[in-house]
């Protein structure tokens, strides 16, 4: 049967595992401080034993990198390659911060990686030394570039029961975003697609403001708006405001075109409205 060993098991690994396991599959994952039944620790300093990797047939990676590189390339190499004759996909999840400023234009995954921050360039090079395995090893390595990911716990329905949604506001900046299920579906279209060295852009249709999509949060839970704040009166950290430096659209063809993808969430619209009612429901139970 086939086995996912997820290093990094967090909000969009389980929600892969959570298709994945209704048909089957096994699927272990990784911690650096577990804190929950059936993980494995693993960090830069703890690689995993041989028999962790028992029957491991697929591979996901979403540890990032660090200011060394990448953790998981630096201590698994090797045992990835002495599971060559079992290994039928491995993932990585990326970034679309890889591309760097476009000044709003579009880019897909033709549009050559220019990080601008210390971030995106450790990750445009793991991602590199991930297809470097691949092609050397003829191991079928996949990059997924993700965009800002939501879903269930973590929107901006959440923001604003917390109490903690803020409308900031620098004219002609868009994001994109694509909700967790999405990713999820993606991953499962490329495991039963597999295609080595491909890499793929993991977004929605509709690069949207922060503020538009505040906004439409308060609409559907019918609360007060709360008031522009413009970009250079905001306060956030450093890494929160780096996130404002670029400006770019990405392109989801290639995961319909090849992958025959159908977003559940073709843009934030439908997925906040399917949060709340979620919600909403389990409040009625």
């Amino acid at each position: 049967m086939p086995r996912l060993l997820c290093f990094g098991y967090g909000y969009s690994a389980r929600a892969l595992a959570q298709l994945l396991e209704p048909q089957g599959w096994t699927v272990i994952g990784t911690s650096r401080e577990p804190n929950e039944p059936g993980l494995l620790r693993f960090d830069r300093d703890l690689r995993l034993l041989s028999e962790d990797l028992d029957g491991v047939t697929h591979i996901l990676s979403s540890v990032p990198p660090d200011d060394r590189s990448d953790p998981v390339l630096d201590q698994m190499w090797p045992r990835f390659v002495t599971l060559k004759p079992s290994l039928k996909w491995i993932g990585y999840l990326s970034s679309t911060g890889v591309y760097g400023d476009h000044n709003g234009a579009w880019v897909d995954e033709g549009t050559r990686p220019a990080p601008t921050s210390d971030r995106a360039r450790r990750r445009s090079t793991a991602e590199a030394s991930w297809l470097v395995l691949g092609q050397e090893q003829k191991l079928p390595v996949h990059v997924f570039r993700l965009s800002g990911i939501y879903g269930p716990g973590r929107s901006a329905i959440d923001d604003v029961h917390a109490g903690t949604a803020r409308r900031i506001v620098k004219p002609g900046h868009l994001f994109g975003r694509v909700h967790v299920d999405d990713i999820a579906t993606t991953l499962m279209a490329s495991i039963d697609k597999p295609n080595p060295g491909a890499i793929y852009n993991v977004t929605d249709d509709e690069p949207a403001a922060p503020a538009d999509v505040v906004k439409y949060a308060c609409d559907l839970l019918r609360v007060k708006v709360p008031p522009e704040i413009p970009f250079e009166q905001a306060e956030m950290s450093e890494m929160s405001a780096s996130f404002w430096t670029d400006r770019r659209r990405v392109s989801n063809a290639r995961i319909k075109r090849e992958l025959g993808v159908k977003l559940a969430y073709p843009t934030y619209r439908e997925g906040l409205q399917a949060i709340l009612e979620s919600q909403l429901v389990k409040r009625e139970a």
